[in-house]
């Protein structure tokens, strides 16, 4: 038995699993045994590779990084030959994963945050840590559309690439509230319309 807890493979499980749980009934309401169960391993499996729930909590935000780093960073949109047009194929890319049931397409570390930013300073961190990594991936493109535009806003292309996130998370939000990507869906067109104005040649905020 103690052989089997100690395969690596049932660490993977249970970051697997901690995926769909999590994302389902929330950080707080998923217990080890659910997650055991999901994962199809034991509770000395689960303590073997983590010391306790919050250990998995850093631990699956850490591997959803991971996993939502690769996927993007092989998305199409970065082949397009203007940064402008990267940045709203990013956004298209976004709506388009829109799929599925709440749980499939909403945001591990943004679920995982709205509870325990004061309870688990290490697991607030670790989605800190993924959100704010994902949105540095936008400000090449974001300060390559600035220069391009002749832009010397006093706004910058890291509180932008931040301010995506806002809207993302936010729409997964109300996604949660009303049961369906709808509203979501339009709350991404609206930051698309957004900066489509921002990056406007009459935007008289261009040169601010």
């Amino acid at each position: 038995m103690a052989k089997t807890a100690a395969t690596p493979d049932a660490r993977l499980k249970l970051l697997n699993a901690a995926l769909g749980v999590i994302r389902t009934k929330g950080y707080s309401a998923t217990t080890v045994d659910e997650l055991c169960a999901a994962a199809g391993v034991t509770k000395g499996a689960f303590f073997h590779h983590f010391k306790s729930k919050d250990a998995l909590g850093v631990a699956v935000a850490d591997y959803w990084s991971e996993q939502t780093g690769a996927l993007f960073a092989k998305a199409a949109y970065h082949e397009f030959y203007k940064p402008f047009d990267r940045i709203l194929g990013y956004l298209a890319y976004r709506k388009a994963l829109l799929q599925g049931r709440v749980p499939e397409f909403t945001c591990l570390v943004g679920t995982m945050v709205q509870e325990t930013y004061e309870t688990a300073p290490a697991i607030r961190d670790a989605c800190d840590r993924s959100i704010s990594a994902h949105a540095e991936t936008l400000e090449a493109d974001i300060e390559a559309a600035m220069r391009e535009r002749n832009m010397k806003p006093t706004w910058t292309a890291k509180s932008l690439a931040l301010h995506t996130q806002a809207v993302l998370q936010g729409a997964f939000i109300l996604a949660k509230a009303k049961g369906g990507a709808e509203i979501a869906a339009d709350s991404i067109d609206h930051l698309i319309r957004y900066l489509r104005l921002l990056f406007s040649p009459d935007n008289t905020e261009r040169q601010s």
